[in-house]
C-alpha cells in the first residue's frame, strides 16, 4: 500500500469534524465538562459508553467495545472499509450516515475518473488525469523528485506527471456488477490493472505519460518511489505493447539538434535545466522507429546522444550512432563522469544548465567515420566541442537559431543551438602542467593548482587541495570537487579575495571539474593495469 503522507493524515485527522460523522451515524451526543457522550453504535448500549472529546477530536469507548481513535479509525469501524479506503472517503469528503458495520453493499462508492464510453487512448486520458491528480498529496513522490533535481511545477504540470497511490481500484464500479466488469476488463486490456488480481500495473510508482505530439496517450511508465519493496521488484515498467511514440518530440520541431538520452527521467533533467530540444530512448536498446520519424520530419541533422556512461550505455550509444550515421545524421556522445548518467550529473553538479551545458559542449564525435587529427577519448574520437545553451524556464519549444551546416567528416563542426537573446558563455581556454604531486591549469590570468587528485581515485568523491591565484591575489581550500556545496563555498570566497565575477569563477571550475575527472579515470585505469 502506497504510504498516505503524514501531513496529509494529520490535517484530515485535525479538520474533518468527528462530531459531525457520530451524530451523522443517528447518535445522539450529550455534553458532559469537555467531553460528549452518547450510545456506542458499534454493540448493544443500554448506559451510554461512547464519548467524543472534540477538542481533540477523539473519541472512544468505554463499554464493550474498549476502542477508539480519530476520524479515520471512525470511518474503519462504520464502514467496514481499510484504512486507505477511510482516508479516501474523508478526503473527498463523501457522505457518511446510515447504520454502521461491515456491509460492503452499502459502503458509499468513491466517484470514477474513469467512464466507459471512451475510446482506448481517452480511457488512458482519463488514467493520467487521475494519476496527476494523486501527485498532489503524493509525499514519496515529491521526496523523490526532490532527490532527483526534478521538483519543478513547470515540468510536472508539463508532461503531466503522476503517481499512481492503488486507489483507482477504489472509485472504479466493482467487478461483480455489469459496469464494473466492463470498465474493469477495458483497464485490464490496456495493462492499466493487472489480469487476475485486478491491481494496478504501475503502484507505488511515479509516473510519466506517454503521448505522441498530438497529445494522444499512448502509454505510461512508471518508476517504483516507495519504500519497502520486496527484493527483486522492478524499479522500472511501462504499459505492456510496443512503444507508440517519441517522448517531447514536439519540442524538436525546427530545432537542428536533438539531445537523445537513455532514459526519461535523464531527459527530463535537460528539460528542467533549459535545454528543451530532448528526447528519450526507452532504455539501452529502446530507440524505436517513433524517434527517427520525429528526428526526421523536424529537420533535425546533429544529434547529441546521452546514454548513461557505462558499459551498456556506450555500446548502445555506439550502435545508436551507426544506425543514425547510416540515415544521414551527425552524433556525438556526451561524455559524463564514468559510472553517472544525466540525471546524477546534474544533480551532483550543479548548477545543472551549467554543467549540462559544459558537458554538451565537450560532446566527442561519432559521426560518419573518425574524424582525422581529432585525438582518442575512451575510444571515440574528439571533435570540436558542441554548444547548446539553456533557455530561459518557461519557453517552449526552444526558440534558438540556425544550427550550423551538418559537419564534414574531416573537418566536423559542433552543433549549435543557441539562443538569440541568450549569448554563449566562453569556456575558458585551458592549459594544463603536470608537476610531481601536483597539477597546474591557466585559464587565462587565473592559475589553479591542484593536489591530491592522485588519493581521490573515487568515483563518489574527489577530495583535493585547490590553490587559485590571479596576480597577487590568491585563495586556498581543500575540498571535494563532487560537492556542489564546496564548489560553491569555494567560489564564494574566491570571487572576495580575486576580485572576479562568481560566473567566471563557476565557469571555471566546471571545466576544471570534468578535465580533473577525464584525468582520475586515466589514473585508474593504469592502476589497475
Amino acid at each position: 500500500m502506497a504510504r498516505v503522507s503524514d501531513e496529509e493524515l494529520e490535517r484530515l485527522k485535525r479538520e474533518v469534524s468527528l462530531e459531525r460523522l457520530v451524530t451523522a451515524r443517528g447518535v445522539e451526543l450529550v455534553k458532559r465538562g469537555a467531553d460528549l457522550v452518547g450510545r456506542c453504535p458499534f454493540h448493544e448500549d443500554k448506559t451510554p459508553s461512547l464519548v467524543v472529546t472534540p477538542a481533540k477530536n477523539l473519541w472512544h469507548c468505554l463499554g464493550a467495545c474498549r476502542t477508539g481513535g480519530s476520524v479515520v479509525d471512525w470511518v474503519m469501524r462504520a464502514e467496514g472499509v481499510n484504512f486507505r479506503h477511510a482516508v479516501e472517503l474523508l478526503r473527498e469528503g463523501v457522505e457518511l450516515s446510515g447504520p454502521v458495520g461491515p456491509r460492503k453493499a452499502t459502503v458509499p462508492k468513491l466517484p470514477s475518473p474513469v467512464s466507459n464510453d471512451t475510446d482506448g487512448p481517452q480511457l488512458l486520458a482519463q488514467v493520467r488525469d487521475y494519476y496527476h491528480s494523486t501527485l498532489r498529496t503524493a509525499g514519496e513522490a515529491w521526496s523523490y523528485l526532490e532527490k532527483r533535481g526534478l521538483r519543478n511545477d513547470e515540468l510536472v504540470t508539463h508532461f503531466k506527471l503522476g503517481f499512481a497511490n492503488r486507489t483507482l481500484g477504489l472509485r472504479v464500479p466493482n467487478a461483480n456488477r455489469a459496469a464494473g466488469a466492463a470498465i474493469r476488463g477495458r483497464l485490464e486490456k490496456l495493462g492499466v490493472l493487472r489480469k487476475g488480481s485486478g491491481h494496478e500495473h504501475l503502484a507505488g510508482s511515479l509516473v510519466v505519460p506517454l503521448a505522441d505530439e498530438s497529445g494522444t496517450v499512448l502509454g505510461m511508465y512508471g518508476r517504483k518511489v516507495t519504500k519497502g519493496l520486496r527484493p527483486g521488484t522492478p524499479l522500472h515498467l511501462y504499459l505492456p505493447g510496443p512503444h507508440r511514440a517519441a517522448f517531447n518530440s514536439a519540442a524538436l520541431q525546427g530545432q537542428k539538434s536533438a539531445i537523445v538520452c537513455e532514459a526519461l527521467l535523464d531527459a527530463m533533467s535537460f528539460w528542467c535545466a533549459g535545454f528543451r530540444n530532448v528526447t528519450a530512448a526507452y532504455g539501452v536498446e529502446g530507440f524505436t522507429v517513433h524517434h527517427v520519424d520525429a528526428l526526421k520530419r523536424h529537420g533535425v541533422k546533429d544529434v547529441l546522444i546521452a546514454y548513461d556512461r557505462d558499459d551498456a550505455g556506450d555500446a548502445g550509444a555506439e550502435a545508436l550512432a551507426k544506425q543514425l550515421a547510416g540515415q544521414g545524421f551527425a552524433c556525438w556522445r556526451v561524455l559524463f563522469p564514468r559510472g553517472m548518467d544525466a540525471n546524477e550529473y546534474a544533480v551532483k553538479i550543479s548548477p545543472a544548465a551549467k554543467s549540462l551545458n559544459v558537458a554538451l559542449r565537450q560532446a566527442a564525435w561519432m559521426g560518419q567515420g573518425v574524424a582525422p587529427g581529432t585525438p582518442s577519448y575512451s575510444g571515440v574520437a574528439v571533435a570540436a566541442a558542441p554548444s547548446l545553451v539553456a533557455q530561459p524556464t518557461g519557453v517552449l519549444p526552444v526558440n534558438a537559431s540556425a544550427i550550423s551546416a551538418a559537419p564534414v567528416p574531416s573537418t566536423p563542426a559542433a552543433p549549435s543551438a543557441v539562443s538569440a537573446s541568450t549569448p554563449a558563455p566562453k569556456t575558458p581556454e585551458l592549459q594544463l602542467e603536470e608537476k610531481e604531486d601536483e597539477l597546474v591549469f591557466h585559464f587565462g590570468p587565473r592559475r589553479y593548482r591542484v593536489r591530491g587528485l592522485l588519493k581521490a581515485l573515487s568515483a563518489e568523491t574527489m577530495k583535493l587541495n585547490l590553490f587559485v591565484s590571479a596576480g597577487e591575489h590568491f585563495h586556498v581550500d581543500t575540498l571535494d570537487m563532487y560537492s556542489a556545496r564546496n564548489r560553491g563555498a569555494f567560489v564564494r570566497a574566491a570571487v572576495d579575495e580575486l576580485r572576479v565575477t562568481e560566473e567566471t569563477l563557476k565557469a571555471d571550475m566546471g571545466a576544471l571539474l570534468l578535465k580533473l575527472e577525464e584525468l582520475q579515470e586515466q589514473q585508474l585505469k593504469e592502476k589497475l593495469a
